[in-house]
């Protein structure tokens, strides 16, 4: 199994550092990777989310009437895509883009979870004022709420979950 994730962290490395050339003079090769990283896992979810939203869900609510809950279809939308992106943002943050962090890995992942918790909050929050109060189309605002939570995500992994010691 070692073997595996260390062929698959490699392999991600080598396809993502094939691209660092072009950009190197604009940014250090750690902010690439977050931007790679964070790019491929930005396009499942929203890829998820529009999926979810348009196709499972097909723009209807959930109601769960036992426990008198219903779930509007963009917020069931986010919550699919986050399962997906939550432990493959998690490995890509850990493996690919802050390698050099001194921090165990259960506490990285406490770490992790909680910024993810605060990117859950400002997720579910922006959604709710651009489809709810703004009544603007659902992935549209998904993707301009994307903007926001990765500068936030970028800069809490960054200095909080994966801050490396020598920083």
């Amino acid at each position: 199994m070692m073997h595996l994730h260390e062929n698959i962290r490699k392999t991600i490395l080598a396809l993502i550092d094939i691209f660092y050339p072009l950009v190197k003079k604009l940014m250090p090769l750690q902010t690439f990777r977050y931007a790679a990283c964070g790019g491929f896992n930005t396009l499942i979810d929203i890829s998820l989310f529009f999926i979810s939203y348009n196709y499972i869900f097909e723009k209807k609510s959930l109601n769960f009437p036992s426990i008198h809950l219903t779930v509007s279809p963009h917020i069931a939308a986010f919550l699919v895509g986050f399962c997906v992106t939550f432990p493959i943002g998690f490995y890509l943050s850990r493996y690919v883009v802050f390698q050099e962090t001194s921090v165990r890995k259960r506490e990285q992942l406490a770490k992790y979870f909680t910024v993810v918790l605060f990117c859950l909050i400002l997720n579910y929050g922006f959604l709710k004022l651009f489809v709810d109060v703004f009544r603007w189309y659902p992935t549209p605002s998904k993707i301009l709420t994307t903007v926001f939570v990765v500068a936030f995500s970028y800069f809490s992994q960054k200095n909080f979950t994966f801050k490396s010691v020598e920083e």
